[in-house]
């Protein structure tokens, strides 16, 4: 009795697996499949998931079409020849990373040097910067004592380097410094910056 009850869970276990166009039995789909709609997704079957549909809408579960959007579409198509500016005003930075002469003659930072602009980019640059760069850009930061080569910022081959040249290796690195452009904006790395051009001048 015991091997047939063994043999029967088995065979139960081995039903449930997935392979192919099978994928096996959802215990609860509600809990994978997400109700709500994705901007990059877009299921226009309204029957698509009837089978788990919990309400009486007529429209399965799966379903994700917007019908507020003309189109259903659950992402709007930008409006034709415009560039997605930031919410403070700010274009895409599009100089590619081989190109820092270029960064270093024609940018300016849109900032003013206000106290409250240097004070923001000096906290920016304690939790990004700091660490190989060290607090007062003497390239002394803990890191810096493991990986030669951060430079000093008030070094004479430093020193003179320009606001555009200094957002532009912020933004896209530079031989052993790694691109910071994903993890800050437009705007706190130009704050670094001006923060920067008052270590560059100690």
């Amino acid at each position: 009795m015991k091997s047939y009850s063994f043999l029967l869970g088995l065979v139960i276990l081995m039903a449930c697996g997935a392979d192919g166009d099978n994928q096996g039995t959802e215990y609860a789909p509600n809990m994978y499949h997400a109700v709500s709609y994705e901007p990059l997704k877009q299921i226009t079957d309204k029957d698509a998931g009837n089978w788990v549909s919990s309400l009486d809408d007529g429209q399965g579960e799966y379903y994700s079409s917007n019908p507020l959007n003309p189109y259903g579409m659950n992402m709007r198509e930008p409006v034709a020849n415009t560039v997605r500016r930031s919410k403070n005003g700010y274009l895409p930075y599009r100089i590619p990373k081989d190109s820092l002469s270029l960064a270093a003659t024609s940018l300016k930072n849109p900032l003013d040097s206000t106290a409250a602009v240097i004070n923001d980019g000096k906290v920016l640059y304690g939790k990004f910067c700091g660490h190989c760069h060290g607090e007062n850009g003497k390239a002394d930061g803990k890191v810096a004592e493991v990986f030669g080569g951060v430079p000093v910022y008030s070094s004479p081959a430093v020193k003179n380097l320009s606001e555009g040249h200094i957002f532009h290796v912020i933004t896209h690195g530079v031989r052993r410094m790694g691109a910071h452009g994903s993890q800050l904006s437009i705007e706190e790395r130009w704050k670094i910056v001006r923060y920067v051009q008052v270590l560059q001048k100690q």
